[in-house]
């Protein structure tokens, strides 16, 4: 039998290699016309300055080299040249499968380095010397772009024309004078010139300059003795206009504002009130109009939200503010699946029902119903876990201030829910109600705040061996008690992107944080209802980074580092809630291993603690590292490539603790792949996860080989819904 599984290893091994080998070398220019070639590189040099980077330059080549995975290849590109040319049968799939290879283009070449001049010129770089050489080998080219900036004039000096008519105009733009961004000694630039018409501009909107733009800017340069001698005119007619159009520059207000919307929603009138920033009589200004735009919008009740502005001739603005319907209420599914070689199978579907205007007012009410099942299938092993969760969320800050969030809207939030679990080792309830606000300061930085939150936590059914581990583990007693857990906790989030697929590179930092049993024991209070109380901090930082390159965005490469850490402040306890002990393993954590399989430290999952092969390791400090390759296949799918390391710990219990010295020993670490499907508005995710260093195993066994990932729980297999991070 060992014989047989050595020979289908081997085979194994053979085919790819030879699958490996067919794909390299396959030719990728062969589907190209005769007498072409194909572009394979891109090269930038700049020489003499080092304030412009290469990334400055590459976007204004016109013609890009295919994309690479890895190494210099691209396997989608050897496919395509698969074809036969005929358009039917076979050549018709690897057409559609395949990469076509980018035929290199003298005119876009010679196009590129114009491109590349102005580009410098607008950077105030002037007359820049652009050259390019072409290196053939065989029927590839790479080309060298060679970026010699030019000339740059300072400032010497800044002339002001404002018109003469507009006293009030003339006044406020010398109270401005100081942000300007033009200033003498500074570098000449038409980049420069723009900003500093966007930005003054805007300032003008937003003291009621309505009809003023930045097409009102008119800059005139002498640069005859070497420096730049800058006349900066503001003028009261714009570009599209003549002198005879001219008119001063006026402020605007408010007139009449109306709300048009669809009486198919039931929607009291007095939120649109409390929300609409813009009244009549008020100064024209943009940040209204844009806030008053972002408040309805986050209602998330209407379709569309428009803010219509009509100047009229007596220096006012009259709005309508129209607002389109949409469906009120839904339903959503999720589901995580995930197997690894010992058979076990993991299952965690969610059924969500949402209404987002319960009481006409834009209440959010949301039901959940979740279930976690672990299961070996012909077999009594199993582990169930059922939970139901509803949610109001109100428009308002309730108990603070309006004033406290004036463009955003904050909302206040109700939570109850109740969560059953039945394991071979025990059963157990835990009931769960929460107050607290969530929302955002703009579109980067969200927040979740609970002032009051509390789980009620009650175990029952244990099974005497289980019970008879824990007798003889006392660090495991505190987690496996009745107890009450009520204090506060929340989260923040900061974002560089926050779209549902973001398409562009990113940053993002999370921090969770939970305070239990603090405000009780500052009371004097030893018991509640009866019951122990948690008293305990615990906080999280998951830090993410995703750049995003290559032609049409297609590849990506992504960052994330989580570390977190628990700690119990009771005198009587030395754990903290079982519920809020940290775990890894799963579709969205070190995807070698099952959801909590893995850890803390070196720990090797004991059968009797995990009856039936259930797993359930927990601990006290979780630190990890995850890079995932993510790149562009076909049609809709994606693929990945992804590495992983990391654990969990315990602090202060005596056994799997934490150590700085050697926690390296200790650390796990897996690589794998993955297939995804993405439709935009949703990405289905299946990933292969393989184990390198499994910190569980004997001393001398841990490193893993590919002749055993396949076997002996090397792997495991994960779906899931969106990125894993």
């Amino acid at each position: 039998m060992l014989k047989d599984k050595g020979i289908i290893h081997n085979t194994a091994y053979i085919s790819l290699v030879c699958i490996l080998f067919a794909l390299g070398g396959c030719s990728t220019t062969r589907t190209l016309p005769d007498g072409t070639f194909r572009l394979a590189e891109n090269k930038v040099a700049i020489v003499g300055t080092k304030d412009i980077k290469i990334s400055d330059i590459s976007p204004y080549i016109k013609q890009s080299p295919n994309n690479y995975f890895v190494f210099g290849w691209n396997p989608f590109l050897n496919i395509y040249n698969w074809r036969d040319g005929s358009g039917k049968g076979l050549d018709k799939i690897w057409a559609k499968i395949g990469t076509p290879p980018v035929q290199f283009s003298y005119p876009s070449m010679t196009g590129s380095l114009d491109n590349i001049r102005n580009h410098l010129e607008y950077l105030g770089y002037y007359g820049s010397e652009v050259s390019s050489r072409i290196d053939t080998v065989r029927r590839l080219v790479k080309v060298t772009y060679t970026v010699k900036p030019g000339r740059r004039y300072g400032i010497d000096s800044i002339e002001y024309v404002l018109p003469e008519d507009s006293p009030d105009f003339r006044h406020e733009f010398k109270l401005d004078l100081d942000k300007s961004l033009v200033k003498t000694g500074g570098f000449l630039s038409e980049q420069l010139l723009e900003n500093e018409s966007d930005r003054s501009a805007a300032y003008f909107n937003e003291l009621g300059y309505y009809d003023f733009s930045k097409n009102n800017y008119f800059f005139e340069v002498d640069t005859l003795g070497g420096a730049a001698a800058l006349k900066y005119v503001i003028k009261n007619y714009n570009r599209n206009e003549s002198p005879a159009d001219a008119s001063p520059l006026v402020k605007y207000r408010f007139g009449n504002v109306s709300v048009t919307r669809s009486s198919n929603i039931r929607f009291r009138d007095n939120v649109i009130k409390r929300l609409n920033k813009i009244h009549s009589g008020n100064l024209y200004s943009v940040n209204t109009v844009n806030t008053t735009y972002s408040r309805l919008a986050a209602l998330k009740l209407f379709n569309g939200v428009a803010v219509g502005l009509t100047p009229t001739d007596s220096c006012t603005i009259d709005c309508n503010i129209r607002l389109s319907e949409s469906s009120v209420q839904g339903i959503k599914t999720d589901l995580e699946f995930s197997t690894n070689s010992s058979g076990l199978l993991g299952l965690a579907p969610k059924l969500s029902w949402y209404h987002k205007n319960i009481f006409h007012g834009a209440e959010w009410l949301t039901i959940d119903l979740a279930g976690n099942f672990q299961f070996m299938p012909r077999s009594n092993i199993k582990s169930t876990e059922l939970s139901v969760s509803g949610s109001l969320s109100f428009p308002r800050f309730i108990g603070l201030p309006e004033t406290v969030f004036k463009k955003d809207v904050p909302r206040t939030e109700i939570k109850m829910s109740y969560s059953y679990q039945n394991r071979p080792e025990y059963r157990r309830n835990i009931a769960s109600v929460s107050y607290g606000y969530n929302g955002s300061f703009n579109s980067s930085f969200f927040y979740q705040l609970n002032p009051f939150r509390c789980n009620f936590v009650k175990l029952y059914d244990m099974s005497d061996e289980f019970l008879d581990f824990i007798i003889k583990n006392p660090s495991l007693v505190d987690m496996f008690i009745d107890h009450i857990d009520m204090g506060v906790g929340g989260m923040l989030y900061y974002t560089t992107n926050s779209d549902l697929v973001p398409k562009t590179s990113y940053r993002y930092a999370r921090l969770n944080f939970d305070l239990s049993g603090n405000f009780l024991k500052l009371c004097g209070l030893e018991r509640l209802f009866g019951l122990d109380y948690s008293n305990y901090i615990r906080g999280e930082l998951s830090l993410g980074r995703t750049l995003r390159f290559g032609q049409n965005d297609g590849q990506a490469l992504a960052l994330r580092l989580v570390a977190g850490a628990g700690y119990d402040l009771s005198p009587f306890t030395n754990s903290l809630p079982y519920e809020k002990l940290f775990f890894v393993g799963g579709a969205s954590s070190m995807r070698g291993w099952q959801s909590r399989t893995l850890g803390p430290g070196s720990y090797r999952m004991d059968q009797q603690y995990s009856t039936g092969l259930i797993p359930s390791q927990s601990g006290d400090m979780r630190l990890e590292l995850d890079l995932e390759y993510r790149f562009r296949m076909f049609w809709k799918l994606e693929g990945a490539l992804f590495a992983e390391t990391g654990n969990i710990w315990n602090i202060n219990k005596g056994g799997y603790d934490f150590n700085i010295k050697n926690f390296y020993e200790s650390l796990a670490a897996d690589w794998g792949a993955g297939l995804r499907v993405n439709l935009n508005f949703l990405l289905l995710r299946l990933d292969l996860g393989l184990k390198l260093h499994d910190p569980s195993r004997e001393l001398g066994q841990r490193w893993l080989g590919p002749d055993k990932w396949f076997t002996d729980n090397g792997y495991a297999i994960h779906f899931g819904v969106g990125y894993p991070f």
